[in-house]
């Protein structure tokens, strides 16, 4: 079994900008509950479908495998719920894990989040100056709530 250990944090500034080149994210969900997930995603020319656990504290199952580019397409376009996220992730290494930041588009634009991935939960991380309040605990930031209730709609709650 896969099991994802993930931070979250809110993004600052925009000293993370210089350290990472953008790449187009599409993703949508073709289940969403408190249970499990199951997501279609695009990034470039590859096509992934990942099935995900509930989150036990920051860490839960993770299954993703590759699809073709068309299928995932066909997914996207016929299958998903809307709104789809779009986003822009930057990989940016730093002091031994890689960072990844979603700067997000329509339905989400606005927001910015850097998340990491870790091999323990209580792995020590150094915060780069960029990282602002951590949102690993709070539900409204994973990627399948923001499906579901998108960040324009939140209004000055952040």
């Amino acid at each position: 079994m896969g099991v994802e250990i993930e931070r979250k944090f809110l993004v600052i500034g925009d000293g993370w900008r210089a350290l990472g080149t953008g790449v187009l994210y599409r993703q949508g969900y073709l289940v969403a509950s408190p249970r499990c997930s199951v997501r279609v995603r695009v990034v470039g020319e590859q096509g992934f479908i990942t099935i995900k656990g509930a989150t036990q504290g920051v860490s839960r199952s993770e299954f993703e495998y590759v699809i073709p580019l068309r299928d995932a397409t066909e997914l996207l376009d016929t299958l998903c719920q809307r709104p789809l996220i779009e986003k822009i992730r930057y990989r940016i290494p730093q002091d031994g894990v890689v960072w990844e930041v979603d700067e997000f588009l329509g339905e989400n634009a606005g927001l910015i989040v850097a998340e990491v991935e870790l091999t323990d939960p209580e792995q020590p991380l150094l915060l780069p100056e960029w990282i602002g309040s951590e949102v690993s605990a709070d539900p409204r930031y994973f990627n399948v709530n923001l499906a579901q209730r998108p960040f324009r709609e939140w209004g000055n709650t952040l």
